[in-house]
């Protein structure tokens, strides 16, 4: 089916964590190993002067512990697994990186499941990451 290794992406949401309890089941069941990743952009705003800087460092702080603490609750769930904070603009690519640094041979991830326009208009990282996997993506609902 796959090699033997799962990354399972969150993003803390109730429906991320049914992903990771989805992986984590799959990943026992198959004595695959799991690597848990969630992805933070980079600070926004490049400025000049001391409080750019500051700014920057309070703005990394902050986003650090928000992964961080989404990376704990995940493994709360998944039990044993290796964990992965990417760092990019576009979540997406973010979760490519951790699968080719990973060696991931599956992909699972949530998706809210918009249809129409409003899917059209927002798209979805899910999607996304469909369009541009070299593995196969497990969707979950």
């Amino acid at each position: 089916m796959f090699n033997g290794k799962v990354l399972v992406a969150t993003d803390g949401s109730p429906l991320s964590e049914r992903a990771v309890a989805t992986a984590a089941e799959l990943a026992k069941k198959v004595g695959a190993v799991l690597t848990v990743v969630t992805v933070v952009e980079p600070y926004p705003y490049s400025g000049v002067g001391e409080s750019s800087a500051v700014a920057g460092s309070d703005y990394q702080a902050k986003v650090g512990a928000e992964a961080s603490a989404r990376l704990a609750r995940a493994k709360e769930l998944a039990g044993e697994s290796q964990t992965s904070m990417q760092e990019d603009s576009e979540v997406y690519r973010g979760i490519l990186t951790a699968a080719r640094q990973t060696g991931a041979g599956l992909i699972v991830m949530a998706s809210k499941g918009r249809h129409g326009l409003t899917a059209l208009v927002l798209g979805s990282e899910t999607q996304r990451v469909l369009a541009h996997s070299a593995v196969p993506v497990l969707v979950v609902r």
